[in-house]
């Protein structure tokens, strides 16, 4: 019989086989290709080059994980220590503000000697020096053609914009008029004590003071400002036209909410934060001291009132989440979940250790500053454990459960919920450290969490991230922008002791029926490309309903994206190169075949009509 499907037809079909209801690619949008000519030195999901990924998924993929889109700076790529409310303006496509669209407010001129004097414009990598400069340059001159010329449609736009955004726009735009007062966009470093505060007075005399202070630096700057909120406008207009563009080719987005608050978001609402005390990580077997990320800790005694309703923190939050929402009706990957159920804080200027006063902020009823936040009681306490480990906090009651829900329950499901999307559109970063009190939670909420195969500890049968053991509501992955590709990794396995594990492994929950296990797994343990493709297999022959793949593993490129704990332009870097359609890409219907078989002989015998078709396009 003539298979009369096409390829992204057969692709659905086997995807539904194995009951899949999500398939997302990941990139992050600095990592987006150019278009021919286009190449600014930044990438971006705006751009032609963008759009071509778009019309690259349509019909493979249903959507599209982007990372955190907030304001980074000029010293540090990290998209995760961006704003919360702020966009990137280097997310912006600069050559439509060079169209009849935007009113030609960007020069022909200015755009072309950016793209040519783009030091990395023959490569796969961002120019992120350059394009923040560079960029800002450009931006300027767009708002400065804008208040001549603009058109009166697009000037009501912004206005209406302004208005409805006010709540952090605001904010936002007069730490950038502080910021050039100041000579830095790092507030600490500030020499007055009045501009450090401005929204955190302590009296009422002081309310009125930073008052007069505020409406002073807002007349000084008011143009800094009216181009700082243009600029966020410009970037929610192009998100906007993109996500519909996305829409109509059946690809959602994902966003990204990054667990860290940048310095702009902090001197903001610093009132909002627990006072000397930090956000991260206790030590494990990487890190002896623990991770000292020098995030902000919400104050909880700011985030309900006593009647339950949300106090101005929780507020903050929800508005957060509903914006991300609204804006990505897709869904939000929450990063670090622990840090919204059962974070891990510490002293500042101190290191994450127990004995130098860290400890979980909701499960630390011994601790002698942070016994009032306290949710599990003494008696709940394994007395054998120490605070940082996952399974202290033994016992724990219904209404327990809900305490360290409730940021879970009225901010971020009801966020989800006010935007018409329910409790699926939460994707749940839950790798490493996972206490009794997030697994908790996660599964009274029926959160989806992630699955990433690249981690198993193969000595432990049933580890969560072994193939046989992944959950159907999970998201499976081989791993995610901090991960090396899964070819490096597997090549790393060859011929090791540690590889012979993952192998095995691997053997006995997708080669069951196989006669010749022995002989795959000798195989197996001596060649890089079959294991690297046993270990696409094994998400998609998993339970798990949703599928992640990074643009890395999908593509083949052999090359790291994030490097933790390092800094710099390098880091960060990686671009989908701008002839990505000319890669060979993974062999997804040998992949999608392979998962079918690997579910077993009954199965695969239900289903060899698809397993014909996919062999026909492989």
């Amino acid at each position: 019989m003539v298979c009369t499907l096409n390829y992204t037809d057969v692709i659905q079909k086997a995807l539904k086989t194995l009951d899949k209801k999500n398939f997302a690619f990941i990139i992050h949008s600095g990592s987006f290709p150019a278009a021919p000519g286009e190449n600014t030195g930044f990438g971006s999901i705006n751009s032609n080059g963008g759009k071509e990924v778009i019309d690259f998924a349509k019909g493979i993929f249903n959507a599209i994980q982007l990372g955190p889109a907030g304001k980074t700076k000029s010293c540090d790529s990290s998209p995760y220590t961006g704003t919360i409310f702020s966009g990137n303006p280097l997310f912006i496509d600069l050559k439509q503000l060079t169209t009849p669209e935007w009113n030609n407010i960007l020069s022909v001129e200015t755009y072309n000697e950016i793209v040519e004097g783009n030091p990395n414009k023959d490569t796969n990598k961002t120019a992120y020096s350059y394009i923040y400069k560079r960029q800002n340059e450009a931006l300027e001159e767009a708002w400065n053609n804008f208040k001549v010329n603009g058109s009166d449609a697009l000037k009501k736009e912004f206005e209406s914009y302004k208005l409805e955004n006010d709540y952090w726009l605001d904010k936002d735009s007069l730490y950038e008029a502080l910021s050039i007062e100041h000579g830095n966009d790092y507030w600490p470093l500030w020499d007055s004590e009045t501009d450090k505060n401005l929204f955190n007075p302590k009296s009422n005399e002081e309310k009125i003071e930073y008052s007069k202070r505020i409406n002073e630096i807002s007349k000084k700057y008011s143009d800094t400002i009216e181009q700082y909120k243009f600029v966020q406008f410009v970037l929610n207009k192009q998100n906007e036209k993109t996500g519909e563009y996305a829409k109509k080719a059946g690809i959602k987005m994902i966003a990204d909410r990054q667990v860290a608050f940048s310095d702009r978001d902090t001197w903001a609402y610093q009132s909002l934060f627990l006072e000397g005390w930090m956000l991260g990580c206790p030590p494990d077997y990487f890190s002896k001291d623990g991770q000292a990320w020098g995030f902000p800790v919400m104050n909880p005694d700011r985030m309900y009132n006593e009647d339950g309703s949300l106090d101005e923190g929780g507020i903050l939050l929800k508005n957060l989440y509903k914006k991300m929402f609204k804006e990505n009706p897709g869904g939000v990957r929450i990063d670090h979940i622990v840090g919204l159920i059962d974070p891990w804080v510490y002293k500042a200027g101190k290191k994450p250790r127990i004995e130098q006063g860290a400890g979980r902020l909701y499960s630390s009823p011994e601790h002698p500053e942070l016994k009032k936040y306290a949710i599990a009681r003494l008696e709940d306490l394994d007395p054998e454990l120490e605070a940082d480990k996952e399974k202290r906090v033994k016992t724990l009651s219904k209404e327990q459960i809900h305490r360290y829900g409730r940021l879970i329950e009225k901010i971020v499901i009801a966020a989800a919920e006010e935007e018409g999307l329910d409790k699926d559109a939460i994707v749940c970063e839950d790798l490493g450290t996972l206490t009794n009190p997030v697994a908790a939670v996660m599964k009274e909420y029926g959160l989806q969490g992630m699955r990433l195969t690249q981690f198993v500890v193969p000595e432990k049968p049933e580890h969560p991230y072994r193939c046989r053991n992944i959950d159907a509501r999970s998201w499976a992955m081989v791993g995610t922008h901090d991960n090396e590709p899964i070819a490096m990794w597997a090549n790393s396995m060859i011929n090791t002791h540690e590889g012979y594990l993952h192998v095995k492994n691997l053997v006995e929950d997708l080669f069951a029926d196989c006669d010749n296990k022995d002989d795959i797994i000798t195989q197996m343990t001596r060649d890089a490309e079959f294991l690297k493709q046993t270990k696409l297999v094994e998400i998609f022959a998993s339970k798990a309903e949703n599928i992640q793949i990074f643009f890395t593993d999908f593509f083949n490129i052999y090359d790291v994206y994030n490097r933790p704990g390092t800094s710099g332009d390098e880091n960060w870097s990686l671009r989908l190169p701008d002839n990505f359609k000319e890669l060979t890409p993974i062999n997804l219907a040998k992949i999608l075949k392979l998962a079918i078989i690997a579910r077993g002989k009954a199965f695969a015998e239900k289903h060899q009509d698809v397993i014909n078709e996919l062999s026909n396009i492989e």
